[in-house]
Order: structure tokens, then C-alpha cells, then sequence
């Protein structure tokens, strides 16, 4: 009998979800090398938020693949590539709960003080650096 681990894997041909492999951007542009200073080639195998694509997506074989990295990484070090790039996007607030008024514990209604005995200050506290002085709110 054999175990599980030790079964012949079944052929590709048999997988229903049959795909066509897709044919890397270096093989279509007949790149021989990849340089780590062809910021516009580089560029294609990186995300919007400048993560390196996996092989999957781009259709690299491995060598490629390495060598791609190799050279994002290189052209992140030398300052042509940035390492990541700031997405702005505007979340919406949660929405109200139900009960937005909620009672307090019975412990943290203990501890806590009257409302009218909490007073609110804010202090300044001046920190200086080599180039100007900076005021802080705490």
C-alpha cells in the first residue's frame, strides 16, 4: 500500500481549469539583460504601492524572476525606484452603533470622576533642534 505522501501526482492534463501561460514582458521585448537602471522596464513588474510582482502575474520563468527582483531591489537602493508610494484613500467613518450611548461598567463608573470635577489643559512644552525651536501641544 502506499501512503499518501508517495503517490505519483496526477497529470497536468487532467486539471479542468486549464490556462494558457502567459509570455514575460522581457521575452516579448527581447530583453537579454536586466539592468538595474531601466527604471521604465523595471517599472512594469511593480505594483502601484511598488511591491514586485510575483512570477505568477508576470509571467517570468525563475531565472527571470530573480533577475528582475535583483534589479528592483538594486534600483530601490540607488534611489531610482522608491520603495513604497503613499496611497491616499479617504475611509468612511464607522457608522453609529445602535446604542451609541452606552452605560459605563460598573467598575469604570467607580473610578471614573464626576463629569464637573474633569478639567482639560494643555501644556507646551519648547523641544529645540539644530534647526528652529518647535513648540509641542501635549
Amino acid at each position: 500500500m502506499t501512503s499518501k505522501k508517495n503517490k505519483a501526482r496526477a497529470p497536468r492534463e487532467a486539471n479542468p481549469k486549464k490556462f494558457k501561460k502567459k509570455t514575460s514582458v522581457l521575452v516579448t521585448d527581447k530583453v537579454e539583460f536586466v539592468d538595474y537602471k531601466d527604471v521604465n522596464l523595471l517599472q512594469r513588474f511593480v505594483s502601484d504601492r511598488s511591491k514586485i510582482r510575483n512570477r505568477r502575474v508576470t509571467g517570468n520563468d525563475v531565472q527571470q524572476q530573480r533577475d528582475i527582483a535583483n534589479a528592483i531591489k538594486n534600483a530601490r537602493e540607488m534611489a531610482l525606484i522608491p520603495y513604497t508610494k503613499r496611497v491616499s484613500q479617504t475611509r468612511a467613518g464607522r457608522p453609529p452603533r445602535d446604542g451609541e450611548e452606552r452605560r459605563p461598567r460598573r467598575d469604570e463608573a467607580a473610578a471614573a470622576p464626576a463629569p464637573a470635577d474633569v478639567e482639560t489643559t494643555t501644556t507646551t512644552t519648547a523641544v529645540a533642534t539644530d534647526t528652529a525651536d518647535v513648540e509641542v501641544e501635549a
